[in-house]
C-alpha cells in the first residue's frame, strides 16, 4: 500500500518496457501505459515471469480522451501519482524540404503535445499531494541539430525548453522535473522511424544525401548503448532527494555534448556535415 505509483508512456517496446520493468522491479507500483494493447503481451510476459506490480493501461498521448480517463482511473485506484515517465515518441526523417506539414504536425502531436497533454493531467495531483518527480524523455537532439532530422530535433528542442521552464514553476509545490538525454540505443527506435513521404522518392535532390545518412545512423545504431543505460538514469533521477535537470544516457552523447561545449559552431558543423557527406 506504501509503494510510489510510476507511469510510464510508450511502454510497449524499448526504453518505456525496459523502464517500467526497472521501476517495478525497484518497488514502484507501475502502469505501463501504450497506445495499442495489442502489443502488451512483452510486458505482461515480464510481470508474470518476476511477479512485477505493472498494470497494462491503455493511454493514446494524441487522445484527450484516452489521457484523461487513463489518469482518472489510475488516481482512483491509488489516489496519488509519484513519478510520470513521458516516453511516447517517434522519430521522422527526411530533408525539410520534403516535409509535408501535415507530417510535422503528426511529429509535433506526438512528441510535444502529447507529453502536454499527459503532464497537465498529472500536475494538479502532484500540486495537491506536494510532491512528485516528472521524468521527460529528451534526446542527444534535444541538445544539437544533425541533417535529416529537422522535425524530430525541433520536437525534442521543444520539450527541453518547456521542461526547464516548468520547473522553476513547479519547485513550489515539491514537484522536480527531470530531462533524460540518451543517444543511440540499441532498440527498435531506428526501425521504427517514419521516412518522410518525398524522401522516399529517388528524384528528390536530397536523396543522395539521405542515403548517406542512413548509412551513418546504421553504422552509429550497431554500437549504440543498451536500454539499460536510460534506464538507470531514470532510476537514479526518480530515488534522488535532489536529481539534476538533465541526465545524458550514452557514451555516444556524452562524447557529442563534450564537443558541442568545446567547439566553435562552424567545427561543430564541419564535424556533423561529416555524416551526411
Amino acid at each position: 500500500m506504501n509503494r510510489k505509483v510510476a507511469i510510464v508512456t510508450g511502454s510497449s517496446s524499448g526504453i518505456g518496457l525496459d523502464a517500467s520493468v526497472t521501476l517495478a522491479q525497484n518497488g514502484f507500483l507501475t502502469y505501463a501505459t501504450m497506445r495499442n494493447l495489442d502489443k502488451s503481451s512483452i510486458v505482461k510476459a515480464a510481470v508474470d515471469k518476476e511477479q512485477l506490480p505493472i498494470k497494462v493501461v491503455q493511454l493514446d498521448v494524441t487522445d484527450d480522451h484516452s489521457v484523461k480517463d487513463a489518469i482518472r482511473d489510475i488516481v482512483s485506484e491509488n489516489k496519488r501519482i509519484d513519478v510520470l515517465i513521458n516516453n511516447a515518441g517517434f522519430g521522422l526523417v527526411g530533408a525539410f524540404e520534403d516535409f509535408s506539414i501535415d507530417e510535422i504536425k503528426d511529429q509535433y502531436e506526438t512528441n510535444v503535445f502529447g507529453l502536454i497533454r499527459v503532464t497537465q493531467a498529472v500536475l494538479p495531483i502532484m500540486r495537491e499531494q506536494k510532491s512528485g518527480i516528472i521524468v521527460n524523455i529528451s534526446s542527444g537532439a534535444g541538445l544539437f541539430g544533425y541533417p535529416g532530422g529537422s522535425a524530430y530535433v525541433s520536437s525534442k528542442f521543444a520539450i527541453e525548453g518547456l521542461s526547464e521552464s516548468i520547473s522553476y514553476e513547479l519547485d513550489q509545490f515539491g514537484i522536480k522535473v527531470v530531462l533524460i538525454e540518451p543517444g543511440f540505443i540499441k532498440t527498435n527506435f531506428s526501425n521504427a522511424m517514419v521516412i518522410a513521404k518525398k524522401a522516399q522518392d529517388p528524384s528528390s535532390p536530397y536523396s543522395p544525401m539521405m542515403q548517406k545518412i542512413q548509412t551513418s545512423s546504421n553504422e552509429m545504431a550497431k554500437n549504440g548503448s543498451s536500454v539499460d543505460v536510460v534506464s538507470k538514469a531514470i532510476l537514479k533521477a526518480v530515488t534522488s532527494e535532489r536529481p539534476d535537470l538533465r541526465y545524458l544516457a550514452g557514451k555516444d552523447v556524452e562524447t557529442w555534448a563534450a564537443n558541442k561545449k568545446t567547439m566553435s559552431d562552424s567545427q561543430f558543423h564541419d564535424m556533423m556535415q561529416g555524416i551526411s557527406h
